[in-house]
């Protein structure tokens, strides 16, 4: 999967907000708009997608260049504050007069009242800003026509303005709420980007210069064993072609889009997954009948492959698999009888491309992403895998819910 197919579409997400909102680069280039903010404006999203943001919105050249009537200088203060801060900054009342077409230089009184916040990356760096704005024209206009007229006169106009800020306020609420969520799924979405280049690029490393050395040797050494050499280099595309498998199936778990489910019989799973396989130790099983899942079969047996594929690395002569009901779920067991697990180390053994020093003496070509992928996997079905106590060797244990 390349990465660019994990990348958030910015202008999807903008056209859910309610209050016109901009999203800007630091160097304040417009790189996504909302439909509200274009129709506030009079733009469309050729006219300011891509553009600088005081280039797409200049100064009116008929107003003084004074801070408190000249809403782009203002404005560019806020932003470059949030820059400097990498803290939101927040403008109540501003004049930002808005030219009636594009660079036709007539200009229209407007007011605004805006708040700009930062999106950090992981290095504490501003990487994206949302700015957000409320058009308060029309009820400074209406506060000015009340003060002509009397406040007895202008009481109902005043209530309804009353009634108009009260139900502003509430949408503000609610769209400062959309708004934090789309900022947290803008950094899942660039750490989720990171891992993915960094796991790729530590796990292809090792194969592909095993690959180039052996090939190096081929063209170097007139009477190479070429049987030899091209037994090492198939085990090196296998290697390549399981780390590939890995990483593909890391991206499809990171894109949080859930794969097809059904209804998985999980001793009908545990029974299939050994037939097609040829282990090198004895395997023992105790399988409850009518234990059900709903999740996707293929991801399951991928989580079931990874677990046995790590008991046969570990186990002396024995793997025992049970399934068995334990209400509300439904449950796996996988257990070896090897050295086991230490209690520090049974978090530790989940993490990406950790391998124990015994994972690194039986199997020194491991990435270290099989137990990762296995409960990544669990986890996206509502359930969890952990290591839990056994008097001999590993116990890992996953917990589904039952189906409905």
């Amino acid at each position: 999967m390349d990465c660019e197919d994990r990348e958030i579409d910015y202008r999807a997400v903008f056209k859910l907000l309610v209050l016109p909102a901009l999203l800007l680069t630091p160097d304040f280039v417009v790189v996504a708009a909302s439909d509200s903010f274009l129709k506030a404006t009079g733009r469309s999203p050729a006219d300011v997608l891509g553009r600088h943001l005081f280039t797409a919105f200049p100064c009116n050249p008929n107003l003084p260049h004074d801070p408190d009537v000249q809403g782009p200088l203002s404005l560019r203060a806020s932003l470059e504050r949030v820059i400097a801060t990498g803290e939101p900054d927040d403008m109540p009342l501003q004049r930002f007069d808005i030219e009636t077409n594009c660079s036709s230089g007539m200009f229209v009184e407007r007011y605004w009242s805006t708040i700009s916040t930062p999106i950090l990356g992981p290095d504490g760096e501003v990487e994206l800003i949302i700015h957000r704005t409320e058009e308060v024209t029309d009820f400074l206009q209406q506060l000015r026509r009340s003060g002509k007229r009397g406040v007895m006169e202008a009481r109902p106009e005043l209530e309804a303005i009353r009634k108009d800020v009260y139900v502003r306020a509430r949408e503000v609420k609610a769209c400062n709420e959309n708004l934090k969520q789309t900022a947290s799924a803008l950094r899942e979405a660039a750490d989720r980007q990171r891992r993915f280049l960094l796991d790729a690029s530590h796990d292809l490393r090792n194969p592909i210069t095993g690959l180039l050395i052996e090939l190096e040797l081929a063209h170097s050494e007139p009477h190479i064993d070429l049987q030899s050499t091209l037994h090492r280099l198939q085990l090196d595309a296998e290697r390549l072609n399981d780390i590939v498998a890995d990483l593909l199936e890391l991206a499809r778990l990171d894109t949080a889009l859930p794969a097809a489910t059904e209804r998985v019989d999980l001793a009908h799973l545990v029974t299939d997954e050994l037939e097609r396989r040829s282990l090198t130790v004895a395997v023992v099983t105790r399988l409850d009948e009518q234990v059900v899942v709903q999740a996707s079969r293929t991801r399951l047996a991928r989580l079931l492959g990874n677990l046995i594929d790590n008991a046969e690395r570990h186990a002396s002569t024995t793997i025992e698999i049970i399934v068995a009901a334990d209400p509300p779920n439904a449950v796996i067991e996988v257990i070896d009888n090897g050295a086991g697990i230490a209690p520090a180390d049974r978090e530790r053994v989940f993490e990406r491309h950790c391998r124990l020093d015994d994972a690194r003496r039986r199997d020194p070509g491991g990435s270290g992403l099989g137990l990762a992928i296995a409960r990544e996997i669990a986890i996206a079905y509502g359930g969890h895998l952990y290591v839990a106590d056994h008097p001999t060797g590993a116990r890992f244990v996953l917990r589904l819910p039952f189906a409905a």
